[in-house]
C-alpha cells in the first residue's frame, strides 16, 4: 500500500499566470489537476498544502491491477509537472538534454533498466563534451532520485553514482581572461551601451544576464550600492543563479560617474527603466546578450585579440582580484558565490572596507589603466 500513499500523495504547484494553487495528481497513467486555492486565499505554499489535505484525503486509491509498467518517458512527464525546476535557464537546459538524448534511448525503457554499465556506455557513444556527458548522468541520477521518492522502485543506492565520465571537471577550452592592456585595446572598439556594459561586467564580475537585468532602481546613488535583484535570460526575466548571487556590490566612485554620464545618454533614464534598454524593443526590454557578444567580438577582432565572449568579463574580474592582491575570501563574496571552493579551496573571514578597497582597484584598472588605486583611501 505504499506505493498506492506514493500515487495518492501528488504535488501542490502555484500558476503565476493565473496566481492560483493548484494540486497534481496521477490517476490510472493520467495526470490530472485541480485549483484548490487563489494567491489571496493561501499566501504561502504551507497554506495551499493544508488546503489540498481534504481532497487529497478524497482521492480513491489506485487499481493496482491497472497500473503498468512507469516507463522513463512517462517519468519525465511527471517529473516535469511535479519537480522540474522553475528557473527558465535551468528548465531549458533540462528539456534540451531530455528531448535530445534521454527519451530517444531510454524513454520507452523502465527506469530500473537505467543502470550503470549499459548508461555508461551509452554516454561514452555520444559525440558531446565531458562535461556535457556529465550533465546528462546528472538528470539521469535525478530521475532515479524522482522515481524512489514517488516510490516507484524501492529506496537504494542511486545506480548513477556508479557512472564515472572521464575528463568531466576539466575545461575542454581554458576560459579567457583580459590582461589590463587588451581589456584598454578592446573598449576602445565599442560603441555605446556596449562599453558600458563591459565596463559594468568586469568591475562587478557580474554574469552578462544580471547586467542586462539591471534597472535604474538597483543603483542607490547615495550608499554607492548597485542591487541585483534578477536576470534575463533569452529575454526572459527570472531570478538569480543563487541566493547569494542577490546581494548589493559596492560601487566606487569612478564607476558612479560612469553610470550616472550613461543615464545622462540613454533616453530610457526612468527609474524602472532597463539601464541597458534596447531602443529597437522600445525600452520595454534591454539589448539581448547575443548582441552584446556580436559587438564583442568584431571590437575583439579590431584589437587583434582573439576570442572574447560575454562571459569572458567575468573571468577577467577575478584574474584582476588575483592581480591586486584580494584575499580570497573577499573574492568569494564580490564574485558571489555560494562555495567558496568554487572561488578556490580555501576559507577566511571578510570585512566590507576590504571589499570596497577590491572593488576599487578593479575599476581603476578597467577605467585607467592603472594599477594604483586613486578612490580608495
Amino acid at each position: 500500500m505504499k506505493r498506492a500513499a506514493r500515487h495518492k500523495t501528488g504535488s501542490v504547484v502555484f500558476d503565476k499566470r493565473r496566481k492560483t494553487w493548484n494540486f497534481l495528481w496521477w490517476e490510472e497513467g493520467k495526470r490530472r489537476s485541480k485549483q484548490i486555492a487563489t494567491l489571496a486565499e493561501c499566501l504561502t505554499k504551507g497554506a495551499a498544502w493544508r488546503v489540498a489535505q481534504s481532497f487529497q484525503d478524497s482521492l480513491p486509491e489506485p487499481n493496482l491491477s491497472t497500473v503498468g509498467v512507469i516507463t522513463v518517458g512517462t517519468l519525465v512527464e511527471q517529473y516535469r509537472a511535479e519537480k522540474m525546476p522553475q528557473r527558465y535557464s535551468t528548465r531549458r537546459s533540462y528539456e534540451s538534454w531530455l528531448k535530445n538524448h534521454i527519451i530517444p534511448k531510454w524513454g520507452g525503457s523502465e527506469i530500473k533498466g537505467v543502470q550503470a554499465r549499459p548508461a555508461e556506455l551509452w554516454l561514452k557513444s555520444l559525440e558531446l563534451t565531458p562535461r556535457s556527458r556529465a550533465a546528462v548522468r546528472g538528470l539521469l541520477r535525478i530521475l532515479w532520485d524522482f522515481a524512489m521518492w514517488r516510490g516507484d522502485v524501492p529506496t537504494q543506492r542511486n545506480p548513477m553514482e556508479l557512472v564515472t565520465i572521464k575528463g568531466a571537471s576539466k575545461r575542454t577550452s581554458k576560459p579567457r581572461s583580459l590582461t589590463v592592456d587588451e581589456f584598454q585595446r578592446f573598449i576602445v572598439h565599442l560603441g555605446e551601451p556596449f562599453r558600458t556594459i563591459a565596463l559594468v561586467c568586469v568591475c562587478f564580475g557580474l554574469r552578462i544576464s544580471e547586467c542586462l537585468a539591471l534597472r535604474w532602481s538597483d543603483v542607490d546613488w547615495l550608499e554607492g550600492k548597485l542591487g541585483i535583484e534578477r536576470g534575463i535570460v533569452r529575454q526572459r526575466i527570472d531570478d538569480v543563479k543563487t541566493e547569494t548571487s542577490n546581494e548589493a556590490i559596492t560601487v566606487s566612485q569612478p564607476m558612479l560617474d560612469t553610470l550616472k554620464l550613461w543615464k545622462q545618454t540613454t533616453q530610457f533614464f526612468a527609474r524602472e527603466d532597463w539601464i541597458f534598454a534596447s531602443p529597437t524593443q522600445l525600452g520595454r526590454l534591454p539589448w539581448s546578450a547575443d548582441s552584446v557578444n556580436d559587438a564583442y567580438q568584431k571590437a575583439a577582432s579590431a584589437a587583434g585579440i582573439v576570442h572574447v565572449s560575454t562571459h569572458s568579463m567575468r573571468h577577467t574580474y577575478r584574474s584582476w582580484l588575483d592581480a591586486v592582491g584580494t584575499p580570497i575570501a573577499v573574492q568569494q563574496k564580490l564574485m558571489r558565490h555560494a562555495d567558496i571552493r568554487t572561488t578556490m579551496n580555501v576559507y577566511g573571514g571578510v570585512v566590507t572596507d576590504e571589499m570596497a578597497v577590491a572593488s576599487s582597484k578593479v575599476a581603476g584598472l578597467a577605467l585607467n589603466g592603472s594599477r594604483t588605486d586613486r578612490t580608495a583611501s
